[in-house]
């Protein structure tokens, strides 16, 4: 027999097999030595009151054992099938590539960046240099903006796909199998890049092929359909089908399809800063403690708050974090955050951002959302002063309307300077936060205070720009076998949402 019940649990027992099953003997009433194994299902801590606990979904096997439960796709080998063009090596594309290969067809990968070993010294010079490689960087390169951006894998797409698949494929390839039950699951930037190399491996084992600095400058379009790409300026590659999986920060595949009269629209973003706090703080506002458990992780946090029309809100936050450089060009400030693995360093940080709907920015150009967003960026570039210095401002500074004498120690490598962080925004988005922070600030506490620093400019929140398809066969309107892909096309946004839609695609493709 099996039950599915939920269980509470303290955080120092959560790893006593013991305590766990006298819980469900007892929330039960089935005698102990009748539970002969049990399966957390999902985990996740519960905070609201002084008290912290875990709260587990148990799957209880009674008077019987349990199946084995082994998920493994055997990948076909497709050296000699149909080809695919793939452009982009992030999740989306990664992930549409291992479809393929279920689907019998061949993948071609085409990364404009580098493999994640050499991408390495790329971001040592971003960090240390303020030097951009606009080919190579946090944004560009195999595993995409995910790779060195956290890892984190939390997702509210239930209806778009499959998300235990996803999972289970980077348990496949190396990630830990809590990412399997966790409420907020986490890979972490530290162990990425062997799961992306091991991903990687498993297409090129099966006969695909993923092609570095192969940047795509060309589309080959005949009579309405595709018939390839053109990389580099010169090279030419034939498929009756391609995806296109480039990313949010890819303008010039924007600025592409808009030269070859392809369809492309205006979409709404979000713009705003990142905020670090100490974790400590967060710590004892979440948890109710002066210092928290050991037997607890760092603290997490999410907070909104409507002013007037416009939304504000926290989103990718970074337990236990560093804010990284993310600017994809020379000369403009573009601002992330991620967590190793143990989320061990001693701030925290989260994008906070204000909506920007298509009536902020006037005109009728589809790309006037981008071409926005990159005059920001590049305002917050020379009041940083240069080397990617990103400009900032403490907490409550910022709200009352005036420059930081100094801004506290920060996990920002290049460096940050004082200045008033309004003459980097528009307006309607600087009041907007200074309405929201001391909201937020009542909602949680401690949250609001000048030991937090606010650094410009969180502006890739979600791609500007929509790269319209059909609903049920994936396609460009226009464009026969092209097929808009995940965040850069609009349509998803993150790590598991993004693979989703890779694999949507990729199925797309035999409709």
């Amino acid at each position: 027999m099996q039950k599915d019940i939920e269980i509470t649990i303290a955080p120092e027992l959560l790893d006593q097999e013991a305590e766990i099953k006298r819980s469900l003997s007892t929330a039960l009433k089935v005698d102990l030595n009748r539970i002969n194994a049990y399966k957390i299902l999902k985990r996740s801590i519960d905070a609201r009151s002084r008290k912290v606990i875990y709260r587990l979904q148990v799957k209880v096997f009674i008077d019987e054992a349990p199946l084995a439960d082994i998920f493994r796709i055997d990948y076909q080998n497709v050296s000699n099938a149909r080809h695919v063009i793939i452009v982009g090596a992030g999740p989306a594309g990664l992930f549409a590539a291992l479809q393929c290969i279920e689907n019998g067809l061949k993948p071609i990968v085409l990364e404009r960046g580098k493999d994640v070993k050499q991408r390495r010294r790329d971001l040592a010079a971003i960090n240390k240099e303020g030097l951009v490689n606009t080919e190579s960087n946090y944004c560009y390169g195999e595993g995409g903006a995910g790779t060195y951006s956290d890892g984190k894998l939390y997702t509210r797409s239930n209806k778009r796909g499959d998300i235990n698949k996803v999972l289970q494929v980077f348990v496949q390839h190396g990630a830990a199998e809590d990412i399997l039950i966790d409420a907020r699951p986490h890979i972490g930037t530290n162990k990425l890049p062997h799961i992306i190399t091991a991903i990687r491996e498993t297409i090129l084992n099966a006969g695909g092929e993923l092609r570095f600095d192969q940047k795509v400058t060309d589309l080959l379009i005949d009579f309405g359909k595709i018939k390839g790409v053109v990389v580099n300026g010169e090279e030419k590659l034939l498929a009756d089908s391609v995806i296109l999986a480039t990313g949010h920060s890819a303008r010039d595949i924007y600025e592409l399809l808009q030269h070859k009269n392809i369809l492309v629209e205006a979409k709404p973003f979000a713009l705003g800063v990142r905020i670090e706090h100490p974790q400590a703080i967060i710590d004892a506002a979440q948890y109710h403690c002066d210092i928290r458990s050991e037997f607890l992780p760092p603290a997490y946090y999410s907070l909104v708050e409507q002013v007037g029309s416009r939304g504000v809100f926290s989103f990718c936050m970074c337990p236990g974090g560093i804010i990284a450089p993310c600017a994809t060009h020379k000369e403009e400030i573009v601002v992330n955050g991620w967590s190793p693995s143990k989320r061990n360093n001693p701030y925290a940080n989260s994008g906070t951002v204000v909506q920007i709907t298509l009536e902020d920015v006037k005109g009728e150009d589809p790309l006037r959302m981008m071409h926005f967003q990159a005059e920001i960026e590049k305002t917050a570039f020379q009041l940083g002063g240069g080397n990617l210095v990103a400009p900032a401002q403490r907490m409550v500074d910022f709200v009352e309307g005036r420059i930081s004498a100094d801004l506290p120690k920060n996990s920002y490598l290049p460096g940050t300077r004082s200045v008033m962080l309004k003459e980097t925004l528009p307006d309607f988005v600087a009041s907007s936060l200074k309405n929201a922070l001391p909201v937020f600030g009542k909602k949680m506490k401690g949250y609001y205070t000048n030991e937090a620093i606010l650094v410009g400019v969180e502006s890739r929140s979600s791609s500007p720009v929509r790269i319209p398809r059909d609903r049920e066969n994936f396609q460009h309107p226009q464009v026969q076998g092209l097929f808009p892909c995940a965040e850069g096309a609009g349509y998803a946004g993150g790590i598991v949402s993004a693979a989703i839609d890779g694999i949507n695609c990729a199925n797309a493709i035999l409709i």
